[in-house]
């Protein structure tokens, strides 16, 4: 049983107390208020369920009533009240998951193996104490460091931006226009990663602003992140920012912000089944839009799963609309043994090996100032270290727009 948020705070109260006037031992001072502020922050997340769900990855999904959830503790959103749906879908072709081989299935989630959240409830991934205590703090849980956006028009040199941030990308953009959203369909593997604080992700951005202290981004896709979840397995996220990674947003529902109201998919959940190396492909269709009556960022995933929204009020430039859209692949480079980290992007395999090796991202579409999808116009291209992770692009019938982007990271091309 947790302590009251309460009884936490004048814990702390008391062991700053005797650290400083009793003189206690330093460190056993620090580990006690560090176990006080996990408890706490352990208490915030995890809000009690109407039922939980025991997933055979380990995992425990709590189905929690809609109204319970943390986005309502953001001071922007006291009085928010929730939008069960959105007043408008984006006009278009609806683009739906494909089956690409003869015996694919559909993309679940592992813990549906084991039951369902009733309505009125969402599910939530249950946080646990170790996963808080493999980050650096508390502040930090559930955060992206700065610097992990990928920047097409750099303004320093490149090996700067490789130094600076230890983030690669391989992306395709559009930018020069307003977005109000974006589409694709996403393949989806399970890249290995080298270093437990590394990560592999595959992802789009619907970014506002500028590249610097103010950016605006909402992101979806798919990653793979051994120090946020304790596993390496291939699971769902959602992240979200209003001032370029410093002190706002986080992934799925690890802070307040992002409100959802779906009963079946669970951010932060393992996906499955996933494509394999000359075998069955699957992938995953994701949909953000923002609602041109109330304003409010939207999510699809799938043809049915409409996942919630990013309230207008977390946002600043993406109020109104979007400067630049970006889909594609981000690595966590540490460098740890002196040499490029050999965690992989998407398959692990550069692009030109094509369908059932290399993955890609199809059907990539932006819905315009009319709320209609359509194909992006001058798409770009850009990668850090090409010999590292690259992006080729195409255009053909039912793929509509895609491109096939990754690698394997170090390589006798990418020491």
């Amino acid at each position: 049983m947790l302590l009251d948020w309460k009884v936490v705070a004048m814990g702390k109260v008391v062991l700053l107390f005797l650290c400083m006037v009793l003189v206690v031992v330093p460190l056993a001072c620090t580990d006690s208020i560090q176990k006080l502020e996990v408890q706490k922050h352990l208490k915030n997340l995890n809000r009690p369920p109407v039922r939980s769900i025991k997933s055979p990855d380990g995992d425990v999904i709590d189905c929690i009533h809609v109204t319970h959830q943390p986005a309502f503790d953001h001071p922007d959103l006291k009085n928010h009240k929730i939008q069960m749906k959105p007043n408008f879908h984006p006009e278009g072709h609806p683009f739906g998951e494909s089956k690409v081989s003869s015996n694919s299935k559909p993309i679940t989630q592992l813990w549906h193996q084991n039951g369902r959240c009733p309505e009125g409830t969402i599910p939530v991934r249950r946080t646990k104490k170790d996963d808080i205590l493999r980050t650096s703090s508390v502040q930090h849980f559930g955060k992206k460091k700065q610097s992990s956006f990928p920047q097409p028009k750099p303004a320093k040199p490149l090996p700067d931006i490789i130094s600076q941030s230890g983030h690669q990308h391989a992306i395709v953009y559009v930018e020069g226009d307003k977005y109000y959203g974006a589409k694709a369909t996403i393949n989806v593997w399970d890249p290995k990663i080298q270093q437990p604080n590394e990560f592999s992700l595959s992802q789009m951005w619907i970014l506002g602003g500028s590249f610097g202290q103010d950016l605006n981004s909402i992101e979806a896709g798919w990653q793979v992140s051994p120090d946020l979840y304790g596993d390496n397995n291939t699971r769902l996220f959602t992240y979200w920012t209003s001032d370029a990674y410093q002190a706002t947003g986080c992934y799925n529902l690890l802070c307040s912000g992002f409100i959802q109201i779906n009963s079946d998919i669970a951010l932060g959940a393992s996906i499955s089944p996933l494509s394999k190396y000359s075998s069955s492909q699957y992938d995953i269709s994701i949909l953000v839009w923002k609602d041109p009556k109330e304003g409010n960022w939207w999510m699809q995933f799938g043809n049915d799963h409409v996942m919630g929204y990013w309230p207008a009020p977390l946002f600043s430039y993406l109020s109104d609309s979007a400067s630049m859209i970006e889909w594609g692949g981000e690595v966590v480079n540490s460098e740890s043994d002196g040499q490029h980290t050999s965690t992989q992007m998407g398959s692990g395999h550069f692009p030109e090996e094509g369908f059932g090796k290399a993955s890609y991202f199809k059907n990539i579409q932006i819905v315009d100032g009319d709320n209609k999808l359509r194909a992006p116009k001058d798409l770009g291209t850009y990668t850090e270290q090409d010999s590292c992770y690259n992006v080729q692009t195409g255009s053909a019938g039912d793929w509509g727009n895609y491109f096939y982007y990754g690698g394997p990271g170090r390589n006798p091309n990418c020491p």
